[in-house]
């Protein structure tokens, strides 16, 4: 005997199928938003903090709760960068900052491509020994570093704040990972063709490992272009200090400290992290992700 539905039932079902629709295509959207663009703003607010006082006056930020971009910010920003000389300081640091980026992917790949394709001894005991390094980052052995750098005559020199960071074991793991996803038909085709290794690294692995190089090199581009501690010791003299050291000089020891100014400052620095952000950004997914470009 078959149940027949009623009106009132058919009803009922239109109903809480159309509840269900509006919950999945328009409240849940709706909430994720929101919760998103409010997480998004709370941490951009310190940006969104700096960035308006950098344009107020010291009358300005002496009024509490004030929070309106002030008419200083021409004189804020100028005072900055001629007083900490930030011209030179990020010029200084974007050095730095890119040999150690280009140094790190460079010795990574060729770690990564000695121990993907080639029979070493000991490849498993080696990989763990450069994931120990971990264990021993630059503060821990600062002290025999600079000692080291000392007797070569690197200090306040730029190969001084650079080659000390080259190694990663980071940037092993990442390229030597991405290299076991690649088929093997890649390296025995190579290898019919009459390609030697380097032939192989150069006109396979590289053009394949570009999102790679891209993430890698925005990761330690930002890593080096916040470093504090290592340039407060090396860095010495303003042709080789680090824009970080440059924007304590706006800090005054004996005076009020001039917000605006020193926000001005702290802004300008940010910019040149956040263009190399904007231009990798797709390139920092993908290589997270796993991704690769296409082999043609």
């Amino acid at each position: 005997m078959s149940v027949q539905s009623t009106p009132m039932a058919e009803w009922s079902t239109r109903a809480t199928e159309r509840r269900l629709a509006f919950q999945k295509h328009v409240a849940y959207p709706v909430i994720m938003h929101a919760v998103m663009i409010a997480v998004v703003i709370i941490v951009l607010l310190p940006l969104i903090f700096a960035f308006v006082l950098s344009t107020q006056s010291s009358a300005d930020w002496r009024i509490v709760g004030n929070i309106m971009p002030g008419s200083n910010a021409v004189e804020n920003y100028t005072i900055a960068w001629e007083r900490a000389s930030l011209g030179r300081l990020m010029f200084n640091t974007t050095v730095v900052a890119v040999s150690v980026a280009v140094g790190k992917i460079i010795l990574s790949m060729m770690a990564a491509f000695a121990l993907v394709y080639f029979r070493i001894r000991g490849g498993i005991l080696i990989l763990g020994l450069i994931m120990l390094t971990h264990l021993l980052p630059l503060p821990v052995r600062i002290v025999p570093t600079y000692q080291l750098l000392s007797s070569f005559g690197w200090i306040d020199t730029f190969q001084g704040l650079a080659v000390p960071f080259f190694a990663s074991a980071t940037g092993v793991l990442l390229f030597q990972q991405f290299f076991r996803t690649l088929t093997t038909d890649l390296a025995d085709a190579s290898r019919v063709d009459g390609a030697g290794p380097m032939t192989f690294l150069f006109r396979i692995l590289i053009p394949v490992s570009r999102t790679n190089i891209g993430a890698l090199f925005l990761i330690e581009f930002t890593y080096m272009w916040n470093q504090y501690l290592w340039p407060l010791l090396v860095a010495n003299s303003v042709q080789t200090r680090q824009v970080q050291i440059g924007i304590k000089q706006l800090i005054a020891t004996d005076a009020t400290v001039e917000w605006g100014v020193l926000m001005a400052g702290v802004v300008t620095t940010i910019i040149p992290p956040l263009v190399v952000l904007l231009v990798l950004q797709r390139s920092l997914m993908a290589g997270l992700s796993g991704e690769s470009e296409d082999v043609r």
